[in-house]
């Protein structure tokens, strides 16, 4: 297809394009004709029956290009066909996108860890800016522990501002910190301004009961 006939495409036909599909496809090895192509078949539905004339009329496209790039989706395995019966008990070849959605995902996840680890990296950062040096590699094991364990990075920013606050720069002691909170259920930052403020509220009413003035009540 050249170029024209992709504004053409999309211009007469309502091709819905997911934006992290649009910013992935070149992931795919494939080239913008042929991503196109793909996002029609993805419009389809679940069951898209293979019939070439159908797609040449609904594209535009000669039925040789319209062969060409399935052989060429097929060959890298974003798509296949398969023959199945159909509700008449009569033998239908179908487009698989199965491919296609477990190559997506794939992606997905990979971003998904690659962002995880962009975080955790940043975590490290973040604590030895606030501590002025570099973590020791035992330091660095302390944290990574904490991370492992499913303690968020939010947490343990919170953890390093109490510490900060107590002007003490110890893995250990924020360690202590965050073994209190997980036992107290303590998993975010909203829960640690809860728990700060119901410390708050119990210390103003120790401090009320200790000054209360007995003598001048029993006159």
């Amino acid at each position: 297809m050249k170029n024209k006939k992709v504004i053409d495409i999309l211009k007469s036909k309502n091709i819905v394009i997911p934006l992290y599909l649009y910013k992935s496809y070149s992931k795919l090895n494939i080239n913008l004709e042929e991503f196109i192509f793909l996002m029609y078949l993805y419009n389809q539905g679940e069951k898209i029956i293979f019939d070439p004339n159908t797609i040449e009329e609904d594209l535009g496209i000669d039925i040789k290009d319209v062969m060409s790039i399935i052989s060429k989706l097929t060959d890298n395995k974003l798509i296949n066909l398969e023959v199945i019966k159909n509700d008449k008990n009569i033998m239908e070849e179908y487009i698989s996108l199965e491919n296609f959605y477990q190559k997506i995902s794939m992606l997905i996840i990979d971003e998904l860890n690659n962002q995880e680890e962009g975080e955790d990296s940043t975590i490290f950062q973040v604590i030895e800016e606030e501590f002025g040096r570099t973590l020791s590699p035992i330091e660095y094991e302390i944290v990574k522990a904490w991370i492992d364990s499913g303690i968020s990075n939010e947490l343990i920013k919170e953890a390093l501002k109490e510490a900060t606050f107590n002007g003490v720069s110890n893995l250990r002691y924020i360690d202590k910190i965050l073994y209190e909170w997980n036992k107290k259920g303590i998993k975010n930052a909203s829960d640690v301004e809860k728990n700060r403020s119901q410390y708050k509220e119990k210390k103003e009413e120790k401090l009320e009961v200790f000054e209360y003035n007995w003598l001048e009540d029993d006159e």
